[in-house]
């Protein structure tokens, strides 16, 4: 599933509220300064010249594909143009407006199941970037109902719903997708971090150190290890493992 990058994480393992990824999470308040993250190949809903060429501007020219796209639009150029401005939008940095578009686009499209899909799971990262948990857990529930076995597209509702504080939600979520995909690290990581918010400590160490077979060297996994070493008193464990991030 081509998505907008890697899952938009929500800060699930960082105490106080911090983020955990460079995605701003549901307590956050600005959208951070670096790009928004577009896929290099977007879902294709469309097909021709003008369409190759206003995805082909998104990351280098935002600005230029943003115009591209609204004169194209306001010319006929239908989802096409529409999907190429929505993304525009949110490389500018107004993910809310970027999100709202692709929803709709998503919505009555009649491309196949699968490009639907990844629209709308596009849908849900923008509005967890925009700080918008409800409308990404919308966003991501439809989008499951057209690829209902999709990990990627669990992982986002999972995320979505941490963001709402449904922790027994994300793991079920979590726990569907690392049953398609055993090796997400990303996954085990955030069911930690779930866990841990519903006090299930001994199954969030669990998937911590599964994460960390996966990948030794996975930061995430070190942050949050080294969280629930502090939940559980073992405060002299925990410099060493949130020391990684500095």
């Amino acid at each position: 599933m081509l998505m907008l990058g890697a899952a938009v994480a929500l800060g699930l393992a960082v105490a106080g509220g911090a983020t955990w990824w460079n995605y701003p999470t549901a307590q956050s308040e600005t959208v951070p300064d670096d790009d928004l993250p577009v896929p290099p190949v977007p879902p294709r809903i469309a097909e021709g010249e003008d369409y190759d060429k206003c995805l082909s501007m998104v990351q280098n020219d935002p600005s230029g594909a943003f115009t591209f796209a609204d004169t194209w639009q306001t010319g006929g150029g239908g989802d096409g143009a529409v999907h190429c401005r929505a993304l525009a939008e949110i490389e500018l940095g107004d993910p809310e407006e970027g999100a709202a578009l692709l929803d709709e686009l998503g919505n009555k499209n009649t491309a196949l199941p699968a490009a639907r899909a990844a629209i709308l799971g596009q849908a849900g990262q923008a509005w967890m970037m925009a700080n918008t948990p409800q409308h990404a857990y919308d966003s991501a529930t439809k989008a499951l109902a057209l690829l209902p076995d999709d990990p990627d597209l669990l992982i986002d509702r999972a995320i979505a719903s941490s963001g709402l504080e449904h922790y027994t939600e994300a793991d079920d979520d979590l726990f569907r997708a690392l049953d398609i995909d055993p090796r997400r690290g990303d996954a085990l990581v955030l069911r930690a971090a779930a866990r841990r918010h519903l006090e299930h400590l001994d199954l969030a160490s669990a998937d911590v150190e599964r994460a960390l077979e996966l990948d030794p060297e996975d930061p995430d996994a070190f942050l949050e290890r080294g969280i629930l070493r502090q939940r559980r008193g073992n405060v002299s464990g925990a410099p060493s493992n949130t020391n990684i991030l500095e």
